[in-house]
Parts: C-alpha cells; sequence; structure tokens
C-alpha cells in the first residue's frame, strides 16, 4: 500500500473498490489509520483537512468521524476539533483488562464452530505477522494480527463481541504503536501457536489461555519500555 504524506497528517491508503461507496470508503481509511496507530495519540483532525488530504467532500469526513466517535476512537471538542485521545495510566489497564475478558470469552464462544479451514487460515495469518516482524514493518503486525484475532472470533455465528474488541482496538492502537515502534525487537513468543493447537484439541482451557498471554505479553512488553509512561497523559 502507499501512504499520503503532508506535513501535516501521514495516512496509510486504502484502496478504493468500485463497489464501496465514498463514506464507507472514508471511514474504513480512517479506521484503519487508527487500529494501525498512524494517527498519533493528541492528533487533531479537521473536517476541511481530511477532505483535501483525500480528494472527498467534508460530508463523508464528517460522518465518518462521528462513526468513530461512537466508538471511542476519537473525541469531538466543545470548539467542533476532534481529536485522538491521549493516553492515561488508569485508562490503559482498564482498556487492556476489558481486552482479556472480551477476547477469552470470545475465543471459547468460538471453538465449536471452528472447521479445518479456518485453522488453515489463522495459520496463514501467524505466518505473515512472522514476516512483517522479520522486516520490521510494525503497522502490518499490529492489522494482521488483529485480523487473526478478528477471524477466530467471527467463526461464532451468533457472536456480538467482535465491534466491543475492536473498540478496544481503536482506543489503543494509536498508543500502542507509540509502544511497539520503541521495542527492540518483538516481544513475541507465538501464543498464536499455542491458539492453534488448543483449536486442533477442542482445549478451551487452554484457548483461552493462549489468548490472554497473547494479550499480557503484549501489556508486560510495553510496560518495560524505558520511558515509556512518559507518553501517558495525567488523569488531571
Amino acid at each position: 500500500m502507499k501512504s499520503s504524506r503532508t506535513a501535516k497528517l501521514e495516512l496509510r491508503m486504502l484502496e478504493k473498490s468500485p463497489d464501496l461507496k465514498t463514506h464507507q470508503w472514508v471511514y474504513q481509511l480512517l479506521r484503519n489509520n487508527l487500529l494501525c496507530g498512524r494517527i498519533e495519540p493528541g492528533k487533531a483532525l479537521t473536517i476541511r483537512g481530511l477532505a483535501g488530504e483525500l480528494d472527498v467532500s467534508p460530508m463523508p469526513i464528517r460522518e465518518a468521524l462521528h462513526r468513530l466517535a461512537c466508538e471511542g476512537a476519537v473525541e469531538v471538542k466543545d470548539n467542533r476539533r476532534v481529536i485522538v485521545p491521549a493516553m492515561t495510566a488508569a485508562k490503559f489497564n482498564e482498556l487492556c483488562d476489558l481486552r482479556i475478558l472480551l477476547e477469552t470469552h470470545a475465543a471459547a464462544k468460538a471453538l465449536p464452530y471452528i472447521k479445518e479451514r479456518d485453522i488453515d487460515r489463522l495459520e496463514l495469518l501467524d505466518k505473515q505477522i512472522d514476516a512483517a516482524i522479520v522486516v520490521g514493518n510494525i503497522e502490518e503486525i499490529s492489522l494482521i494480527n488483529q485480523d487473526f484475532h478478528r477471524s477466530l472470533y467471527r467463526t461464532n455465528p451468533a457472536q456480538v463481541s467482535v465491534p466491543l474488541i475492536e473498540s478496544l482496538w481503536l482506543q489503543l492502537g494509536p498508543f500502542s504503536r507509540i509502544a511497539i515502534s520503541k521495542l527492540e525487537k518483538a516481544y513475541l513468543v507465538d501464543r498464536h501457536q499455542e491458539a492453534i493447537a488448543a483449536l486442533k484439541q477442542k482445549d478451551a482451557k487452554a484457548l483461552k489461555q493462549a489468548i490472554e498471554a497473547d494479550i499480557r505479553d503484549g501489556i508486560a512488553s510495553i510496560n518495560s519500555i524505558e520511558g515509556i509512561h512518559d507518553y501517558f497523559h495525567s488523569n488531571n
């Protein structure tokens, strides 16, 4: 994928397919940029600036920002400025705790519906993550990792948790990008392989443990970075 650059903002672009309406494309593009952390915490966004950046009218930008605000990914201020929320230590811990709660639940509920083709897809995604780690592509690591988890949880046809989980990812994405970029090497013990093994064995307990360990490894890795808490804002 190419990137769009200006002095103020650099966006990871998303190809617009013919069947995708402009407002849908704008929403997905901004959402992907938040999920991979391309838009930094505290970053102010303007409808006019984004419309010029993406060469669209203000209306789809306004609609996309409204949807993202409803998901907790951006905040609309009193003066109509839109910003990516800053992270606090308390908020970070709360979001991570919720990730563990929701994602272990979603994984266990998906287990009865897992088929061999689903496992094949998860193994392919895990290999793609490994390839992204080798070349140090932080954004691809983040997005493919999310796709791994999303693909697992969505095998449950009755799932309602994925939108809630993605809201947490959206809120953590901008901060996690800063943290991951400071890692000298990937923290990964391949918990995805542990999860895949549990899926093959139909072992719900082992699957939940693997998903929780995957999330906790990431949290511990972020917390271990020297000076990372300087990026947390005060709760005041």
